[in-house]
């Protein structure tokens, strides 16, 4: 895989509130460049919901009202997060939920594709038991050193979604084969059904 030919790619993870829909508590939105995450130039929000933060969901990121308190509402936050995403490449683990409410959140933002490495890791490694974030790491066996933060916060697991998106890409040739494989039906930047040649 030549890294060097991708288009602008970012990883992208949120955090929500717990209800449904949910609000954003957290973004994160990790590019990659050259076939590395770039921290450097990564985007990582805290957002104070509309909603309160349930006990379930605060159980899991560790994001409490109590946190959250200070920082700013989402509209104060839209336009910066829109602007690090702009029209690139986004790719997310279990993508449709993260696409569906980012897209509710920026209803002017359309990505030019979305990678799934969840449909990516059913393509590359058939037959595992699960296909859930933490059982592929325990899988692949990523290089996490790196990684900021937790488990269950935006910009770890942003982190951790790069690396395995990095390497499933290794197994494969061209950008486009990737795509054919990790992108799901209905999403942006999925590859056109061939259609049958008609006689006219």
């Amino acid at each position: 895989m030549n890294f060097s030919s991708w288009p602008p790619l970012l990883v992208v993870d949120v955090e929500g509130n717990g209800t449904n829909p949910p609000d954003l508590v957290e973004v994160a939105a990790l590019p990659v460049r050259g076939g590395h995450p770039d921290k450097s130039t990564a985007g990582a929000w805290l957002t104070k919901p509309h909603r309160p933060v349930t006990p379930f969901a605060a159980n899991i990121h560790g994001l409490t009202n109590e946190r959250l308190e200070n920082e700013p509402g989402w509209g104060e936050i839209a336009d910066q997060v829109h602007a690090l995403l702009g029209t690139a490449w986004v790719c997310a683990h279990n993508a449709h939920v993260d696409y569906k409410v980012l897209s509710a959140h920026l209803p002017r933002w359309r990505p030019a594709g979305v990678i799934d490495t969840l449909r990516l890791a059913k393509a590359t490694y058939p037959g595992l038991a699960k296909y859930s974030l933490d059982a592929l790491i325990k899988h692949v066996k990523p290089d996490l050193s790196a990684a900021p933060a937790q488990r269950h916060r935006a910009t770890f697991d942003a982190y951790a979604t790069a690396q395995l998106l990095l390497g499933m890409a290794a197994r494969y040739d061209t950008w486009d084969q990737l795509v054919a494989a990790a992108v799901p039906p209905g999403l942006p930047g999925a590859p056109e059904p061939e259609k049958d040649p008609t006689l006219w």
